[in-house]
Formats: C-alpha cells, structure tokens, sequence
C-alpha cells in the first residue's frame, strides 16, 4: 500500500492518468492481501465468545478513518472546485494547465504522509511480536455427513453465501462511492456532496454500535442478517422514488443497512465445513471481487437510464440476501448440523 500511495507523487507531478491507475492498483492489492491475512488473524487471536466484540471494533475504526479521509482529502484538494470548473472553461490553454498542475499538487504532502504511516506501521508491526496463530490443529467438529464429502462444491449453503457477499459487498461500495456523484447529478456543489461518503460510513458505525449492544444478547446474526436485507430494500426503492436531499438520505441510510452483514454472511456461509472450512473462506475472500463489478454496472445503467433510476440494482441485490438470511443459509445442510458454527471475520 506505500508504494502505491508513493506512485500518486509521480502521477500527480506529470499529471499521467496511467500512473494515478497504476497507484490505485496497488493500493487495491495491498488492501486485498491486508484483508485475507488480518481478517482470520482478528477471529483467532482472542476468545471465541468476543470475537464479534473485537469484529465491531474493527469496523468501528476502519469507517470512522473512512467518513474523516474524504473530509480531510476534499478540503486540502477540493478547496474551491466548484469556482475552478468554472474558471477552467474559459481559460486560455496555457493558463489551463498552469492551474491544473498546482491543483494536481496539492495531493503530493498528504500522500507523501501517508507513505510514512504505512511504513512506520508496517515496520511496527513486524517487530511487534505478534503470535503466529496455526490454524491447522484447531480442533473442528465434523459430522459423517461433512466427512464423506469431497469437494467444495458439495455445499450449497456456502456458494449462495459467497454469492451473497459478492452481491452484498458490491451493494456497500456502490452506496458509499456513488452518492457523492449522485448528489452532484442532483445539483449539489462538490464542497457539500464531499460529506456524503462520511454520512454512509456513519450508518455503517452506527450499526456495529447496535451489533456491539444486541447481538447475541438480543437477536442473533441470522436475524440481524435479515433485517439488514430489509431494510435495504426499504432504502433503495424510496431513494429511487423520492427527490433531492429525501433521496440521498435514504442512498446514506444504506451505510447503516449492510452494516452487519459482513459478520452475519460469514458464520452462516462456513459453517459446518469441517475440513473445507479454509478453502470456503478462500471463496468468501475472493467475492469481494463484487466491489468492482457491480459499480460499474450501476454506472453503465446510469448512463442510460439516469443515476437516480439505475439504484434499482439495489433490489434484486437485496432480495437474494433477504432470501438467503431465510432458507438459503439451509441449503443442502442436515438439520443436525451447527448453523454458524464458525466465527465471523472483521471487515
């Protein structure tokens, strides 16, 4: 992730779009590695009945950094946008680039900050003398029928899980990356639509809270599963049949709708595994992938139906998951089996 952030001061001195690419690559591949080796390492390292504690507090950390960064990034390279779109149209060419480039600058000191904290955590980290966790002699219960199968492709229930994470991962990233553009659409000047990320990322905080507080004292993570289905139905079709800021309050309500169901999908979809239980969380890792289908095709619906329209990709979304939090968790399991048996991991 450093030297990705570390391509953006070249990308952004010569102002080369393929390097600004290649930067959010490898940022991308960091943050994909970072993800498949810490999310099993925060399960493991502590007691079995904290582990959704230590997985909301994670969460916790990782959106409250994700509503300040937009904020903190919008106000250091974003400062007087609207005026500049404006002035850039009739600007003389020369004059053009010269306010380009001192534009392209100011991202120069907050990623070079950025290369350091990476690298001083990444150094921290290695010298921290964190224990190596051996997952391969766990003791894991397996019935006889969990025995006698042999391929992962005989459980059903986990492969509509991972379609459940894919779909439900793009839905997440889609409400969170699209509003600030959607409320652009809405004529809303980017000096107030820089904040709506941060609105989202505050529902999502907002609901670990309440997974914090209600699960499993309360409701367990099939139903809190199931109620986060629906409601993001109920938000996607009233952001598509309401107006203006009514709209894009519901898109923000979204955040707090697919706030649990990264924990609640896990358990359900790797459970009862037995020995296939790595192999499945490799499947569940790699249906992040949605994150960067689904925008696109939201944003190929919106070229020709609208922004606002093209949110119906939403339902379907939502239905599946709904659909899953009710039978399809069940699919293919004996009724003997333990649901859930496994422990979620930290998004």
């Amino acid at each position: 992730m450093a030297v990705g952030a570390l391509i953006f001061i070249p990308a952004a001195m010569t102002r080369t779009y393929g390097l600004f690419l290649l930067g959010l690559f490898m940022q991308g591949t960091g943050l994909a590695i970072l993800q498949t080796a810490s999310n099993p390492y925060i399960v493991i390292l502590g007691p079995a009945e904290s582990a959704a504690k230590r997985i909301s507090i994670m969460g916790i950390c990782n959106k409250v950094a994700g509503a300040i960064a937009p904020v903190i990034l919008g106000a250091i390279a974003l400062k007087d946008a609207d005026s500049l779109k404006v002035r850039l149209v009739s600007m003389a060419p020369a004059q053009k680039i010269l306010e380009l480039d001192q534009l392209a600058s100011k991202v120069i000191l907050p990623y070079i900050i950025m290369v350091v904290v990476l690298l001083v955590l990444g150094i921290g980290i290695y010298f921290s003398g964190l224990p190596e966790i051996d997952t391969d002699g766990k003791d894991q219960t397996a019935t006889s029928e969990q025995t006698t199968k042999t391929s992962i492709f005989q459980f059903p229930h986990l492969l509509l899980g991972v379609l459940a994470l894919f779909l439900y991962v793009g839905a997440e990233v889609l409400a969170g990356d699209s509003i600030i553009s959607y409320g652009a659409s809405k004529g809303i000047s980017l000096s107030v639509a820089k904040f709506f990320t941060g609105c989202t990322l505050s529902g999502m905080t907002l609901g670990y809270i309440v997974g914090i507080i209600c699960i499993p004292k309360y409701f367990t993570q099939q139903f809190a599963l199931k109620l986060c289905a629906i409601l993001g139905l109920i938000f996607s079709v009233f952001a598509v049949v309401t107006n203006g800021y009514v709209s894009i309050s519901f898109i923000a309500l979204l955040g707090l709708a697919n706030s649990l169901m990264w924990s609640a999908l896990w358990p359900l979809a790797i459970g009862g595994l037995g020995k296939f239980t790595k192999l499945g969380a490799s499947f569940m890792i790699m249906a992040i992938s949605g994150a960067a289908i689904i925008p696109p095709i939201y944003g190929k619906l919106g070229d020709q139906i609208g922004l606002q329209q093209a949110y119906f990709i939403l339902i379907p979304i939502y239905l599946f998951i709904l659909y899953y939090s009710v039978k399809g968790y069940k699919a293919g399991r004996t009724p003997v089996e333990p649901v859930g048996d496994l422990y979620p991991v930290a998004e």
